[in-house]
């Protein structure tokens, strides 16, 4: 566990990459443009400085123009924020990663990458169709290529000097230790769905073996109703410490040693999201006694990016 009292200026080296990753990130998962484009700029005010991207959120472009007026108007240094995009499923063959990481880098309006991300194991139909589906509305899956033909892509994209890191999302444990073993340059980052409800325990630990950073994705449970943020004990805590709930779930996160994104769209929620210090032992082995399992986002399994109905476990 970690011990630290404030998170917010915590940062974990990468051991296979460059550079370090600010424990508390945002993420950039945000369907309106105006919307990302306000509360990008708000967490940059808050005092986040590690900003996720994806090109399936389709909002590259409004995350580099807030990015870029943020940084203007407040005196920061590229050097000081730390920026990640992912690789979408329709663009794992190797010879698509590198234009398609240089559209990402050019919407993004940056000249460099911290950490470039495969964004699922799951290879679509190559295109511009970000969801390619048959007629009867199954998506078309590409069986020509491997998730080591697609990380040796992401391999020299590393050796040319314009990112930094690579690492691998909603990758389950068993996909991800035959890649480890055969990956030359290895995953700095797993980026995976993790809260109380789907500790990923097994994999952490696996991470913290290799030196690898895990980043939480969804560690308020993805605001579902009922969720770890409404659970009795998560509740309990916040009262006791003087913490809202969902400060209580990111420290959580936090102390157990990973990083985490969490998405605050207003300029309130990005202060008390970012406002992050530790829980006290007592509260860590209660919230560690949590019996609900259940996983929000059914991408591990399907390839499919979407939420699994309320109510069904993992």
């Amino acid at each position: 566990m970690i011990e630290s009292s404030d998170f917010r200026s915590m940062r974990i080296p990468l051991n296979h990459g460059a550079g370090n990753m600010p424990v508390l990130g945002f993420g950039t998962l945000i369907p309106d443009a105006a919307v990302t484009i306000s509360a990008t700029r708000d967490a940059l005010a808050a005092g986040f400085r590690h900003f996720d991207c994806a090109e399936r959120y389709r909002n590259e472009r409004e995350v580099g123009e807030a990015l870029q007026a943020g940084l203007a108007a407040g005196g920061i240094a590229r050097e000081e924020i730390f920026v990640t995009t992912k690789l979408w499923n329709s663009n794992h063959r190797p010879e698509r990663v590198g234009p398609a990481f240089e559209a990402s880098l050019d919407r993004l309006g940056l000249n460099f990458l911290d950490l470039y991300l495969i964004h699922t194991p799951f290879a679509f139909q190559p295109g511009n169709e970000q969801d390619p589906r048959d007629e009867n509305g199954n998506v078309l899956y590409d069986h020509g290529v491997t998730l080591l033909d697609t990380w040796r892509a992401m391999e020299s994209l590393v050796d040319h000097g314009r990112c930094r890191a690579i690492g691998l999302s909603d990758v389950a444990l068993n996909e991800l230790l035959p890649l480890y073993e055969a990956a030359r340059i290895k995953p700095a980052v797993v980026q995976v769905e993790a809260h109380p409800y789907l500790p990923e325990t097994e994999l952490l630990e696996f991470c913290k073996e290799k030196g690898v950073v895990f980043l939480a994705f969804a560690p308020l449970g993805h605001g579902m109703r009922p969720g770890p943020i409404e659970d009795p004990a998560i509740l309990k805590i916040a009262a006791r410490v003087g913490k809202t709930p969902a400060q209580v779930l990111l420290a959580w996160a936090a102390q157990r040693g990973t990083a985490l994104l969490t998405t605050p769209k207003s300029a309130d929620r990005a202060r008390e999201n970012f406002d992050i210090s530790a829980l006290p032992e007592d509260a860590l082995e209660e919230i560690s006694r949590i019996q609900t399992r259940q996983r929000l986002n059914a991408v591990v399994t399907t390839g499919i990016p979407g939420f699994i109905p309320r109510g069904q476990s993992a």
